[in-house]
């Protein structure tokens, strides 16, 4: 202790300090003025919140100079605030930018199609150089544009024309492959759940060497500010890259009044035998197929099947539904009854009221096959766990855990919401603090058949033919919720 007290009683040491505190004060008012421009270009916090905070830091900054301008002491009280205050800046600029730096950088108007050229495991070719007089397997119809696109980059990078022969399908191409009659096949990588399906090991027997990304523009809507929309939550069945096309296994509108606070989430089951508008060409797939053509056709297909606009969509992943929940703390939500996760064995959820980490949730919303109404439980098993994360994120107690929040959504998921509607929202529920009425609703079980689909060709496939009445009745809902002329529950 008497050396602490010779080292503060040292005439240098009580020089350094009040330099020292003097330098940090400026550094805070900066700081403190950053903060303040950081929070109002956001345009998330409402008037009054930034009225505080600037009151706040205005308050502490003649605290400061009022402290600097006592003696040794006081100085260094100055000196300890000024150094709260910068941290606490530099933590509230850094979140509050990141924040929307995030959602800016996951904000997209395109999708990309991974092409890629594939020969068989033992093929000698080791690159797209190395095929040059094969016989290459394409698509006759399906994905054209993607298909023309890839055979005009094989033969930039070979420097001739390629021989090709025509499939109905991508399984039909695979199959040609793996029969000797083609060298090589060109295809969008999405397809390969659907070949895997058809052939037994696949994967085993072929080998990718070569890929090329095609990147389309995909049209955005916007909505003035107040009004209610329509947002397709689209979550696609792998892991990784967010950016690939791939199968939707969910497919969720949901219907957001900002005025009346109310929210409908509309689930559709992934095997509905519904028409692809602009792809399909009249023919029917499954819904989930639609994803394999990108996150419009899938909004299309939805828009087409309930008669309604969709304005934006959010596209997740299983990476992105874990991340996201973890980051939360876990959820809350009702298991109607107990099961072993078919798609992951090592989880067990038992029935009622549960609190699930990421891992189990993911497990809870692709489980089917445990449950008797199979993938009509799983829509609203989906439902549940987007309610409960929505009512999680309206909360403070998101706030305890704001940076590994951020550092969940990172490049797990894209949007077509722009950077002002986010904002709008975030003011709008800083500002009203209202709590918000959620409602759900599925369409029907429908009826199970085996039929063809335009992406597997002539291969008949497990499909559910559409309930129509219960598809009436949600549409006919969602423009309630919409126009405000829902029954009061």
């Amino acid at each position: 202790m008497a050396g602490i007290r010779a080292f503060f009683a040292d005439r240098k040491t009580r020089q350094y300090i009040s330099v020292a505190a003097l330098g940090t004060f400026v550094l805070q008012v900066i700081l403190s003025g950053i903060l303040l421009f950081v929070a109002n270009s956001t345009k998330m916090l409402p008037w009054r919140y930034l009225f505080l905070l600037g009151a706040i830091l205005i308050a502490l900054a003649v605290l400061t100079f009022f402290l600097l301008g006592r003696k040794f002491r006081g100085r260094a009280a100055a000196l300890a605030l000024s150094l709260v205050v910068i941290f606490t800046s530099l933590w509230g600029a850094r979140n509050l930018q990141r924040a929307m730096d995030i959602f800016h950088g996951n904000e997209v108007a395109y999708k990309i199609d991974d092409m890629v050229a594939v020969v068989l495991a033992e093929d000698p070719a080791q690159s797209i150089l190395d095929t040059s007089g094969y016989v290459f397997g394409v698509q006759n119809g399906m994905d054209a544009a993607n298909t023309e696109a890839m055979r005009q980059d094989v033969e930039e990078k070979l420097g001739a024309s390629i021989q090709v022969r025509t499939y109905a399908s991508p399984v039909e191409e695979a199959q040609a492959l793996l029969d000797g009659e083609v060298g090589a096949i060109l295809y969008n990588k999405a397809y390969e759940p659907l070949i895997e399906e058809a052939i037994e090991g696949y994967p085993d027997q072929v080998r990718v060497i070569h890929n090329y990304g095609i990147q389309t523009e995909i049209e955005t809507k916007n909505v003035e500010q107040g009004e209610p929309f329509n947002i397709v939550i689209s979550g696609i069945d792998v892991r990784g890259s967010i950016d690939q096309t791939s199968r939707s296994d969910v497919n969720i509108i949901v219907t957001v009044n900002p005025n009346t606070k109310k929210i409908l989430m509309t689930s559709t089951p992934r095997d509905y035998y519904l028409e692809i508008p602009g792809v399909s060409g009249g023919m029917r797939d499954k819904l989930t197929h639609a994803g394999l053509y990108g996150i419009d056709a899938t909004i299309a297909t939805l828009e087409n099947a309930y008669n309604v606009d969709v304005t934006y969509y959010v596209k997740v992943n299983f990476t992105t539904l874990v991340d996201v929940v973890d980051a939360l703390g876990g959820v809350d939500v009702y298991v109607s009854e107990s099961f072993d996760a078919f798609t992951d064995s090592g989880v067990h959820i038992e029935q009622g009221m549960q609190h699930l980490n990421g891992r189990q949730t993911l497990a809870f919303c692709r489980e089917r096959y445990s449950f008797a109404d199979g993938d009509n439980q799983r829509g609203r098993n989906q439902e549940a766990v987007l309610k409960a994360i929505l009512e999680k994120m309206m909360s403070p107690s998101i706030l305890l855990n704001v940076s590994g929040f951020l550092d969940s959504l990172g490049d797990s998921f894209t949007t077509s919401l722009p950077d002002s509607k986010i904002a709008e929202l975030v003011n709008m529920q800083l500002t009203d603090n209202a709590s918000w009425m959620f409602m759900s609703q599925s369409a029907g079980r429908g009826e199970y058949d085996m039929q063809p689909t335009y992406s597997g060709g002539r291969m008949n496939l497990s499909v559910t033919w559409p309930d129509e009445d219960s598809m009436k009745e949600n549409a006919a809902r969602i423009q309630a919720v919409l126009a405000d002329t829902l029954p009061q529950q």
